[in-house]
C-alpha cells in the first residue's frame, strides 16, 4: 500500500489575473496561487485524494503565502524547498477575447527553476501511486535532471505516470528544445492530458484524430485525454474513442485552471478504477465529470484555492443532464 495517491512536481507560482480596472483606469491584478501541477492536486484533494508536491518557491513574501495554502487546501509540502537566494516566479495572466490567454512570466531566474537532483525526498515518489509531470520543469538544465530523476524513481517503485506537456512557448529557448522535452515525455508516461493546440503543434497535424493517431504510433500511451475547450473532451483507450459535450456557461469569467481541474478529475477516476480497467461507460464517465467541474473553475477567479468540491460538480452534473 502506498501512503500517496498522486505525488507531483513542478512549478508553484503567483498567477496575477486581471480583476477589474482602478478608478484611473488601469488593470487591477489579483494574486492567485497557482502553477499547474499544484491546480491538479488541490482539484484532486477535492476529490478525498492524498496528493504531496516536489518544487520550489523564494524566500519571500509569495512564496511563504504559497506554501501556507498548499498546507490550507491539504497538500504535503515536505518536499517545498525554500530558495534563499531566488524569487518566486509570477506570471500575469491577460485574458484576450474570445477566452484564450497571453502569459508574462517573471522567471530570470525562477525559485522553480532551481529544484535540484539532490534536493528531491525520494521516498515521497517510492511511496506513490501515480506521479505527475510537466515541462514547465524541463525548461534549465538542473530543474530538468531533478524531472527526470523523479519519473526514473516513481517508474522504478511502480508508479503510474501522468504527463501534461502545458506548453508555454514563453519560457523556452526555441520550441526545438520544447519539442525534445515533449518528446521525453511522452515517452515516459503511461497517461497524456494534451489540450487541441498542443496536439497540433506537436503532430502538425490539424485533424485531432490523425494527430492522436501519429502519437499512438511512436508512444506506446494506454490513455489519452484530449481537451478541446468550447468543443468538449475526447478519451482514447485502447481501441476505444470516446468524446463529452463540453457545459459551456455564460457566467464564464476566464480559463486559467480549467484544463488542470479536467486533468485531475481524470486522474481520480483512473485511481477509481485502475488503468487496466477501463471501458466504454467509465470513460464517458470521467469525462462527463471532468468536463463539469472544469466549467464551475471558469466561473472564478483563479484556481488552486477554489477548486469545487464533488458533490458540487455532481449536483451540477445532474441539474444538466436531466
Amino acid at each position: 500500500m502506498k501512503s500517496f495517491d498522486v505525488v507531483a512536481l513542478g512549478e508553484l507560482l503567483i498567477d496575477f489575473t486581471e480583476n477589474g480596472i482602478s478608478s484611473q483606469g488601469n488593470p487591477i491584478y489579483e494574486a492567485n496561487p497557482g502553477g499547474a501541477p499544484c491546480n491538479v492536486l488541490a482539484m484532486l484533494n477535492k476529490l478525498g485524494r492524498k496528493t504531496a508536491f516536489i518544487g520550489k518557491v523564494g524566500k519571500d513574501i509569495f512564496g511563504s503565502r504559497l506554501k501556507a495554502t498548499l498546507e490550507e487546501v491539504g497538500i504535503d509540502t515536505s518536499n517545498l524547498i525554500t530558495d534563499e537566494d531566488a524569487r518566486t516566479t509570477l506570471a500575469f495572466v491577460e485574458t484576450l477575447p474570445g477566452g484564450d490567454r497571453n502569459f508574462s512570466f517573471y522567471r530570470n531566474p525562477g525559485a522553480d527553476m532551481l529544484l535540484r537532483e539532490e534536493e528531491l525526498r525520494e521516498e515521497l515518489l517510492k511511496d506513490t501511486k501515480l506521479f505527475h509531470f510537466g515541462t514547465l520543469s524541463m525548461t534549465h538544465e538542473a530543474v530538468c535532471r531533478a524531472t527526470k530523476r523523479a519519473i526514473a524513481v516513481a517508474k522504478e517503485n511502480g508508479a503510474v505516470l501522468s504527463f501534461d506537456p502545458n506548453l508555454r512557448p514563453p519560457l523556452w529557448s526555441s520550441l526545438e528544445e520544447a519539442k525534445e522535452q515533449v518528446a521525453y515525455g511522452l515517452s515516459q508516461c503511461d497517461i497524456l492530458k494534451i489540450s487541441d493546440n498542443e496536439i497540433q503543434w506537436f503532430t502538425g497535424e490539424t485533424d485531432f484524430d490523425a494527430g492522436i493517431r501519429k502519437l499512438r504510433a511512436e508512444y506506446d500511451i494506454p490513455l489519452i485525454m484530449l481537451s478541446m475547450g468550447k468543443d468538449g473532451s475526447r478519451a482514447y483507450y485502447k481501441d476505444l474513442r470516446v468524446e463529452a459535450a463540453p457545459f459551456l456557461q455564460e457566467s464564464t469569467i476566464e480559463t486559467t485552471g480549467a484544463g488542470d481541474t479536467f486533468g485531475a478529475c481524470c486522474l481520480h477516476h483512473v485511481l477509481k478504477y485502475g488503468l487496466d480497467n477501463l471501458n466504454e461507460e467509465r470513460l464517458r464517465e470521467m469525462l462527463m465529470f471532468a468536463n463539469a467541474a472544469a466549467s464551475i473553475i471558469t466561473t472564478r477567479k483563479g484556481a488552486l484555492r477554489v477548486m469545487p468540491e464533488a458533490e458540487e460538480v455532481t449536483e451540477f452534473l445532474e441539474s444538466r443532464c436531466v
